[in-house]
């Protein structure tokens, strides 16, 4: 059988179907809610520059706490 039009990666239910079951129920969700699937979906799942600079700055901050606490437990263990 054909992969579907949207995610192209699954294959379509039948013949005469252009989409896979999850994009099928996707689309259905489109038609029943409009633009609210898009607007949830940008607000969920997608993040605005200012999330993303303090999720890296995030990350660095415990990448750091981590290395300082090996740090921190190696010299224990060459004092003992």
């Amino acid at each position: 059988m054909a992969i579907c039009y949207l995610c192209e990666r699954k294959e379509r239910e039948s013949y005469w179907c252009h989409y896979c079951p999850s994009c099928r129920r996707i689309k259905h969700l489109l038609n029943l809610y409009g633009d609210r699937v898009n607007e949830v979906l940008e607000h969920v799942l997608v993040r605005s520059e200012d999330k993303q600079k303090y999720k890296i700055q995030d990350k660095i901050k415990e990448d750091i706490e981590k290395k300082q606490y090996s740090l921190r437990s190696q010299t224990k263990k060459e004092q003992k």
